[in-house]
């Protein structure tokens, strides 16, 4: 092989590296600024307005607020999981219980960004969701399991106020988009009389 076939390998190479490198960078900077604009409309929801988009074309709103004490993970859930809902922030499967209410709520996101503190989850986890009709709440993950898409489902039906978090597992899968999901479950807990006059830490 001569050397400027060489070269141009070696160029090529590089210039492949660097191309998937800023597509990663534009996937986290777009999620990350996707949330700083979908946080204003949470507070613009919190002061009474209805379904507030985050920006003018969106065709979903923010309809809680998701916080991971351990990791500071601070998050705003969009009102539906389609694709183009989940490239901007965690999504509420439409069917499941509304957060903050009894019955499973479920909030899918994509692991290698808002659900990427999921690699780290560990039972008795604090999650903290807030809501306008419930206001501030706190929640302690009391179940982390796999399932398979293609026998498993995730019931909706509960007599109680739970969370649950479903992002694609393996976390570190090259192929996104297998049937295997990894799911956390968090149970509400009511607060203490210490704890009755706490705030989401800003």
């Amino acid at each position: 092989m001569s050397l400027r076939t060489r070269r141009a390998i070696i160029l090529a190479l590089a210039a492949f590296g660097l191309w998937q490198a800023s597509a990663g960078l534009y996937i986290h900077a777009k999620a990350w600024l996707a949330q700083r604009l979908i946080a204003s409309a949470w507070s613009s929801t919190l002061a009474g307005e209805h379904e507030v988009k985050p920006w003018p074309w969106a065709d979903t709103w923010p309809v809680a607020r998701l916080q991971h004490l351990a990791s500071r993970s601070d998050l705003y859930v969009l009102a539906d999981a389609s694709g183009r809902s989940l490239a901007f922030g965690p999504g509420w499967l439409s069917g499941s219980a509304l957060p903050g209410t009894i019955g499973n709520s479920v909030i899918a996101a994509h692991r290698d960004t808002h659900f990427r503190f999921m690699r780290s989850l560990q039972i008795g986890d604090e999650l903290r969701v807030q809501t306008v009709e419930a206001g501030e709440q706190q929640y302690r993950v009391v179940e982390m399991r796999v399932i398979d898409t293609r026998s498993d489902r995730i019931s909706f039906v509960a007599d109680e106020s739970l969370i649950t978090l479903v992002t694609c597992y393996p976390f570190d899968a090259i192929v996104p988009g297998g049937p295997l999901r990894f799911i956390a479950t968090a149970r509400f807990e009511p607060p203490s009389a210490d704890q009755s006059t706490s705030k989401l830490p800003i």
